[in-house]
């Protein structure tokens, strides 16, 4: 299996590279965008010819939701025209193409969990950059796995679970929202997942069913909300001596902390079907932060 990894230093890319590093039979080229510009074709070009991988997972992309708002033409370049580039590359070699996506490419006003075969409606530039992303590689690759998932943590990068220990630690008192629903998403999690599709992709070859290309949701149980997440956080950081005590946490509607960019209320991803087809279940977020100190 050789495997290109884009975004490699991301909270996703780098627990890719890490366990990777472990897997037997994988050659693997991990590459950070001082190393490779995704938006740049012909250097997504030149490295997918010259290494040519049989798998590709992009893990780059601009996730800042905020900044999107106004950093547009950013957000499409990276979210869409990268991942166009790495389709099309994909597609001129016969390799398989394995790219992140995001709960933002619905409208979030959904009662219950969300499908892959639910109507999309972005609320903002991000969601509609990336499902522009999802669309260009749907379209220029025919073995492409779009995995969406949502609330993403992990040891590196900025994230929730980051935020809300520096902020216990400054604060006796917090204010988190409490009326947006979604599965918190331990990165490592994400990775493994990855991993898993892409050693069945890859072991099967040409006899891997087609029809198994495609949307998949992935995103952690139980779901919860942000406030519910935070205690949970401030929970286990008092459990592991991170925090001599929780913070007092008031659960707050939406409209008390606004943002540019909207969030949507429903993140809730039903992952049934990646279970069923890949035997990959939901992330087990909880797990995930039993080891909090490696998140500081």
């Amino acid at each position: 299996m050789k495997v290109l990894i884009t975004g490699s230093n991301g909270q996703v890319g780098s627990c890719l590279v890490k366990q990777l590093q472990t897997c037997a039979n994988s050659e693997v080229l991990a590459v950070d965008r001082t190393e490779l510009d995704i938006t740049s074709k012909f250097d997504v070009i030149k490295i997918v010819d010259e290494f040519k991988p049989n798998i590709i997972i992009n893990a780059a992309a601009h996730t800042a939701v905020d900044k999107a708002e106004t950093e547009i033409d950013l957000s499409y370049s990276i979210n869409r025209d990268g991942p166009l580039y790495l389709a099309e590359a994909a597609e001129n070699i016969g390799s398989a193409l394995l790219h992140i996506s995001t709960d933002y490419v619905f409208a979030g006003n959904k009662e219950g969990c969300y499908f892959e075969s639910d109507t999309v409606d972005p609320q903002g530039v991000y969601g509609a950059s990336k499902l522009a992303g999802e669309n260009a590689v749907l379209e220029a690759c025919s073995r492409a796995i779009i995995l969406r998932t949502a609330w993403v943590f992990g040891e590196k990068g900025n994230n929730f679970v980051k935020t809300m220990l520096r902020l216990a630690q400054q604060r006796d008192e917090l204010s988190i929202v409490a009326d947006q629903f979604g599965g918190p998403t331990y990165a490592g999690d994400i990775a493994s997942a990855l991993i898993i599709i892409a050693k069945v992709i890859s072991e099967q070859g040409n006899s891997f069913d087609s029809s198994k290309y495609g949307l998949y949701h992935f995103s952690g149980l139980p779901h919860t909300t942000w406030y519910g997440f935070s205690q949970v956080i401030f929970d286990k950081a008092v459990e592991q001596n991170i925090l001599n005590k929780a913070p007092l946490v008031n659960g707050i509607n939406t409209e008390a902390y606004p943002t540019p960019a909207k969030r949507p209320a429903n993140s809730m991803l039903d992952t049934q079907k990646i279970t069923d087809i890949f035997s990959i279940h939901a992330s087990d977020w909880q797990r995930a932060l039993n080891n909090l100190s490696e998140y500081q």
